[in-house]
């Protein structure tokens, strides 16, 4: 099963389409990461990104979003409706696929330490993440708002932050990280302005105050609507379906004389709880997602997209994503997962208990290889592109062109650490591979020669790389030592391969 993350964070900017923009084109430039939607609210001057991918490659965009966010996102002459404490507000983690909860809390664990040590912003953990109970709920953690927890935070232990200063950022404030269920952001309009009402409406639904399990509600006054709202989150929708959510509002307003006038999604919405809205209002007999013509299709056709965008992409006219240093670690990855299957189709059985310990071992140390190069190829690209924007630097006086020339330099040194990296591990494989090639089962071991191929060309690839970016480094003596060990690296694999190679040729003699 493809591992899929998502991340949905709310940034403190919804008029400016141009830093909604920039802040987007940040996190979903990261390869591996897809951009699912994006919503602006003026009133609420608050914008929610949705995007998913791989872990790796989310953490890594998500990271690159703040940033930006940081740099354009100004809290002390932000205004709008909605609470908020920083300029990246909340960023929570949501798993979807052959992803567990517990692997999305120690995500927003890492990104939360990152956030705060790159960027001095203090961090507070919420939801499946908060290691104190209270902050479970957002509501107490931003309680107070930006103004609040600026005055707060250096004197109140509980404003203590889980991670980074005990001072808010001065422009950027503080964010939430956590993990969490999907949520659905839902608003429900009035036929009245009168925010009375709305309030009322929301203290009787939510959960805080005697209402629904999983609903959070506020009133608001829209004012370019001349009309009040009920703004809900609905933190699970399974227990909490939608259409009684709905339902309640409906009879709630009717006790105020009021009817609704309309309601919206903010961001995205599983299926799954509109087709129970549908089951419910159609009174729906037997019903099953396998009814849905589209979950039918995708059931049967599959997702063969992932690979065939990423040949697509290595087979396009942009010169940096993805190039031969990200093509160099998903060659190895490919050898790594070889070896696996060899590995697999050895262990567990009697004829080779002898070496069952063995394989294991090696089983275990390729899948870690293999992880290694699969992240390794967007870490390629990464490093490339930021050598290319190091580059495109304003080199107009001394002070900008000092600035540039660094920018340059440490983005060389990690362009050749990368491949450096690929080498190593390509190195190791096939070292591993060797092994499995003499011990494990022979029914596999065109297949282990096969994935050998793989990491020598993975290795080969690598060197080619390294030799390419090591001109550029004005630091001659860590230039000197990439050139003499992807030399070295390269020798120990072209020995291995031959050492295989003869395996192979003399196996078929016999």
């Amino acid at each position: 099963m493809e591992r899929i993350v998502e991340c949905v964070p709310n940034f403190s900017e919804g008029r400016n389409r141009d830093v909604v923009d920039a802040i987007a084109a940040a996190f979903t430039s990261t390869p591996g990461v897809a951009l699912l939607d994006t919503e602006m609210d003026a009133a609420h001057n608050r914008c929610v990104i949705s995007a998913a991918g791989d872990p790796d490659g989310v953490v890594r965009g998500i990271i690159k979003a703040v940033g930006k966010a940081v740099e354009l996102i100004d809290l002390r002459t932000h205004k709008g409706e909605h609470p908020r404490m920083g300029a990246a507000d909340v960023i929570p983690f949501i798993p979807i696929s052959g992803v567990t909860m517990q692997e999305c809390v120690e995500l927003s664990v890492r990104v939360g330490q990152i956030i705060a040590e790159r960027y001095g912003i203090p961090v507070y953990l919420y939801d499946q993440s908060a290691r104190i109970p209270a902050r479970q709920d957002l509501a107490y953690v931003r309680r107070g708002q930006f103004e609040r927890i600026r005055e707060e935070i250096r004197t109140n232990p509980d404003r203590r932050p889980d991670f980074g200063p005990c001072e808010v950022h001065p422009s950027a404030g503080a964010s939430a990280v956590g993990a969490r269920f999907p949520l659905i952001a839902y608003n429900i309009y009035l036929r009245t302005n009168d925010v009375r009402i709305a309030s009322a409406i929301a203290r009787a639904i939510r959960f805080s105050s005697g209402g629904l399990r999983y609903v959070k509600a506020l009133g608001f006054q829209i004012k370019e609507r001349n009309q009040a709202q009920v703004s809900m989150n609905l933190t699970n929708y399974e227990a909490t379906p939608i259409f009684r959510v709905f339902d309640l509002v409906c009879r709630e307003a009717e006790r105020y004389g009021v009817s609704v006038a309309s309601s919206e999604i903010i961001g995205l919405i599983p299926q799954k709880a509109l087709d129970a809205t549908a089951e419910y209002h159609l009174r729906l007999e037997n019903f099953g997602r396998n009814q849905v013509l589209e979950n039918r299709l995708a059931d049967v056709l599959g997702n063969k997209s992932g690979m065939d965008e990423f040949i697509a992409s290595v087979a396009g006219s942009d010169p940096i994503l993805p190039a031969g240093g990200s093509v160099a670690a998903l060659a190895g990855s490919l050898g790594a997962a070889l070896g696996e299957m060899m590995s697999g189709v050895t262990e567990g059985k009697e004829k080779f208990a002898s070496v069952e310990g063995e394989v294991h071992r090696i089983h275990a140390e390729l899948t870690e290889l293999r992880k290694t190069l699969r992240r390794l190829v967007d870490e390629d690209s990464d490093a490339f592109r930021s050598l290319m924007e190091a580059a495109r630097l304003p080199r107009q006086d001394d002070q900008q062109r000092a600035a540039r020339e660094e920018a340059i330099e440490h983005g060389t040194r990690a362009a050749t650490e990368t491949p450096i990296r690929t080498a190593r591990s390509a190195c190791r494989a096939l070292e591993l591979l060797r092994i499995l090639a003499e011990i494990g089962n022979p029914s596999a071991r065109c297949d282990v020669a096969a994935g050998a191929q793989m990491a020598g060309a993975s290795l080969k690839a690598a060197q080619y790389n390294v030799l390419a970016n090591i001109p550029g480094l004005k630091d001659r003596e860590f230039a000197g030592t990439c050139r003499t060990e992807v030399m070295e690296l390269v020798r120990r694999g072209q020995s291995i391969l031959r050492q295989i190679d003869e395996l192979m040729l003399s196996a078929d003699s016999e």
